[in-house]
């Protein structure tokens, strides 16, 4: 017998989605947001976003891969520079400075990495930090870790969506918090 495919339903800046849920624990389902290929949701999302973040915003820094096309059209629409955190470190990457976390996706210790002139983009400016869901907060912690090493000063941290309980992330700037869910798909927080 098949199983039934369950979802739960957003609507992001007048773009409704139904977003898929995916066991990732035991008795633990999130509702899976891919901004992936949502070129005209991403232009919205990134006007929608713009409008929240401080005016004295100077770069855009984002781990890839998600949430580079965000990142990417948040700097376009602001015309400010973006760099991209890396989660391997690239032969071409020279200076680099290092953050580890614990990966949500594989449940094990990864590194996020800074160019070496990416770092030099980032010193002494004001950054505002975007992924496309922050969930745990690890890659999050990982960010803000990269961001004093690199000297840079954080003006904002922002996501598309936030998720599990919406007091957790009470100065992330964020479009909407998606719940959790049981193995039933009954709403668990």
């Amino acid at each position: 017998m098949k199983q039934k495919d369950y979802y739960h339903q957003v609507n992001i800046c007048g773009y409704p989605r139904d977003l898929p849920l995916i066991k990732v624990a035991p008795n633990l389902k999130i509702a899976l947001f891919n901004i992936l290929g949502e070129t005209e949701l991403v232009e919205k999302i990134a006007k929608g976003i713009s409008k929240k973040l401080p005016k004295n915003t100077q770069v855009i820094a984002s781990p890839e891969v998600k949430g580079i096309f965000l990142a990417y059209e948040l700097s376009r629409v602001l015309k400010i520079p973006y760099i991209v955190i890396r989660k391997s470190k690239k032969p071409y990457m020279k200076g680099c400075i290092k953050a580890e976390v614990l990966s949500i996706t594989t449940g094990k210790p990864q590194n996020l990495w800074v160019d070496g002139k990416d770092k030099k983009l980032l010193e002494e400016k004001n950054v505002c930090l975007v992924d496309d869901v922050i969930s745990t907060g690890e890659t999050l912690i990982g960010l803000r870790k990269l961001m004093k090493k690199a000297k840079a000063n954080i003006v904002a941290e922002t996501a598309v969506f936030t998720e599990g309980k919406k007091d957790k992330w009470p100065n992330v700037i964020a479009l909407g918090n998606l719940p959790l869910f049981n193995n039933k798909n009954e709403i668990i927080t």
